[in-house]
């Protein structure tokens, strides 16, 4: 095998991707390996290995003080009663039909079941949320223009 043929299996291996070709003859004895087959040959392994002594232990959490635990759980107890209107859709959700336009709803606003309070554009599509639920607009969970996900709760909404 003379140098050019040598030269032309080193291209051949180079391209077809393999990591090494061993060719044996008679004469003879080559070995290619491409870069990327040295580059895992030589390349070293990190061991690294954890201390042995024992850590020292943090001091512990102040506990919350007993008066804001009730308050918490008397918000929890006051949003329970109202009806969570959700996303269903993945989108960019718009308080207004655009940006000219008025809100669609504000907080205390009535709606009825069917009142469009929102629309969330999705691939270039908007598309109008209506409300399922009658009552009165009591809190708005989310920002205008903002990315919302699927099932995620944008409207608080008081049925009484």
């Amino acid at each position: 095998m003379d140098l050019k043929e040598i030269q032309n299996l080193i291209k051949f291996v180079a391209r077809s991707g393999a990591a090494e070709v061993n060719l044996e003859t008679e004469d003879f004895k080559i070995i290619i390996k491409t870069e990327s087959a040295m580059i895992q040959e030589h390349q070293p392994t990190q061991v690294i290995s954890m201390p042995q002594q024992p850590m020292a232990q943090a001091a512990p959490a102040p506990v919350a003080p007993a008066p804001s635990a009730p308050a918490e759980s008397t918000k929890a107890s006051d949003d329970s009663k109202y009806v969570t209107v959700k996303s269903p859709m993945i989108g960019t959700f718009y308080r207004r039909p655009s940006p000219d336009k008025e809100l669609f709803v504000n907080v205390g606003d009535e709606i009825n079941e069917g009142t469009v309070v929102c629309i969330i554009e999705a691939m270039k599509l908007f598309n109008e949320i209506e409300s399922e639920v009658s009552g009165k607009i009591v809190k708005i969970l989310v920002d205008d223009q903002s990315p919302v996900e699927y099932d995620q709760p944008l409207f608080l909404v008081d049925p009484s």
